[in-house]
């Protein structure tokens, strides 16, 4: 088996480490988020439907005073954007180099931004009174926090009913406060850690990650920026909407991370098909989803970004400050992965089965196995593209004439078609996690009938490329297969193929 980039550069490693990066959690009021709701609400409350408007102002001036209150408590003045192109990360960035990072209120940047909104409608046909879904445009309050826990945070708040709240915050700030609290020395640049002292600890840190202390702080804040609550009797549901998690190699030295991130990002644009980014999400590809798969390479001020999309994920990879190589999975929709857990039915007990991920953050304990087992994928199949040398210093073994069981072995032979065909059916990433059968094969292989593909299954097999699994019918690529196979892939489709164009 092709050894691991963290084994093959364990000396030049000061260490590995996997923990969230950015994280965007929504807040919505259960019963007011959805029109009838809404329209249910106004009811019980014996408000007329179309006097919605009258209800929802009062709302909207509660929240411009309390923003304003808590800015002049601050000593802070709220600032107005009105300018699309003007970025609030690097306003807030610009006031942190100067204030500093201790705990408190950073800046209030107010915006005019589109929301959620309801219009009341009048049903001719049923006489009925209610509100129909709606968008708009209102004034939107950002509050920048440094959070004793989480480090920098915003809330995003809207004016307008029915105050659906965005909420920011970053795994490795977080992190980085649980090291100074546990007295381990690092070194944080930006969103990475470039240093630390000891990488055991810090995992096992990265990987307590409470969300139910994450959701007392949401609680917080939502009542301290959002004074609506008594209004609706309700607390926010917070649910996720989008998640990082990422995987980072700190090296030692610049000097042997930039021709190995180099030599990766070539190869990964060439290599990676559509089915290779489904494998390392853990999906299959399907036939509604095939045009949403694909390959984007981007220039970033940092370096350079290689992202792998498949529907609303992604596995992507880039270097920071040319001493970190980050594997990094994210997700707009956190449903599009499935685990097993238990389930409630509207008939019938609860049962435990395999269903996508629920939104809710309490998610965020069973997201981190899987999106780490993405990056690790990833990982895995980056290895192979890294090191050929393994496979050239097994070419002359693969490719003498031997023999077994008094018989002579063919030996392979890179050039022809059908050893072609093999060892790239063999090359890929979901038999590496689950083996193959001569029926996996087949379809990838028509020219070859069952037999002829036994018989070239047992050649494999006295070549030593493939071993099959005792009791079974299935086989498994040697170590020496996949560094023969990943050296004949690299000669062909980087040297023979454009060569020849």
């Amino acid at each position: 088996m092709t050894r691991a980039l963290t084994e093959r550069y364990r000396e030049h490693l000061a260490g590995v480490l996997s923990c969230y990066d950015r994280i965007l959690i929504t807040g919505t009021l259960p019963g007011a988020c959805f029109a009838g709701g809404m329209t249910h609400i106004l009811y019980a409350k014996g408000i007329r439907i179309f006097d919605y408007a009258q209800f929802a102002a009062p709302l909207r001036d509660r929240v411009r005073e309390q923003a304003a209150a808590i800015a002049r408590e601050a000593g802070i003045a709220i600032e107005h954007i009105a300018k699309r192109h003007i970025r609030k990360e690097e306003v807030v960035a610009k006031i942190l180099a100067k204030r500093g990072d201790h705990p408190g209120l950073v800046h209030v940047i107010s915006a005019m931004e589109t929301c959620d909104s309801y219009q009341p409608w009048h049903d001719k046909q049923t006489g009925k009174n209610f509100l129909k879904p709606d968008s708009g445009k209102c004034l939107h309050y950002y509050f920048y926090f440094i959070d004793a826990e989480l480090g920098l945070i915003h809330l995003r708040v809207p004016t307008w009913c029915p105050f659906r709240l965005q909420f920011y915050c970053n795994g490795h700030s977080w992190l980085a406060r649980q090291l100074a609290a546990a007295g381990i020395d690092f070194t944080l640049a930006d969103n990475a850690f470039t240093r630390i002292d000891d990488f055991t600890r810090a995992q096992q840190l990265a990987d307590n990650f409470a969300p139910d202390r994450l959701h007392h702080i949401l609680d917080h804040y939502a009542e301290q920026c959002c004074p609506v609550l008594d209004v609706f009797g309700q607390t926010y549901h917070w649910s996720l909407t989008q998640v990082e998690y990422s995987t980072d190699l700190v090296f030692r030295s610049p000097a042997i991370l930039q021709p190995l991130y180099q030599q990766l990002c070539r190869q990964a644009v060439l290599s990676v098909k559509a089915e290779h980014i489904a494998t390392f999400l853990g999906h299959h590809i399907t036939p509604n989803l095939v045009a949403e798969v694909g390959n984007q390479f981007s220039t970033r001020i940092e370096g350079t970004c290689i992202k792998h999309h498949y529907g609303k994920s992604t596995v992507k990879m880039y270097d920071k400050f040319a001493l970190v190589l980050r594997l990094e999975t994210t997700t707009n929709n956190v449903s599009f992965f499935k685990h097993h857990r238990k389930v409630e039915h509207r008939q019938g007990p609860s049962t435990r089965q395999l269903a996508p991920v629920k939104k809710s953050i309490y998610s965020l304990r069973d997201l981190r196995d899987i999106l780490l087992a993405c990056n690790q994928r990833y990982l895995a199949f980056l290895a192979t593209l890294d090191d050929f040398s393994a496979g050239v210093r097994a070419l002359d073994r693969i490719t003498r004439e031997r023999s077994a069981n008094g018989k002579s072995v063919k030996p392979i032979n890179f050039f022809s078609p059908i050893d072609q065909s093999l060892l790239h059916a063999l090359h890929r990433p979901a038999f590496n996690i689950a083996g193959m059968r001569r029926a996996d094969l087949k379809p990838l292989i028509a020219k070859l009938s069952p037999a002829a593909l036994s018989r070239h299954l047992t050649r494999l097999r006295h070549i030593g490329l493939i071993r099959r699994i005792s009791g079974t019918y299935r086989y498994y690529l040697t170590r020496i297969g996949r560094a023969a196979i990943a050296a004949c892939c690299h000669i062909t489709e980087n040297v023979l193929i454009p060569a020849l164009a």
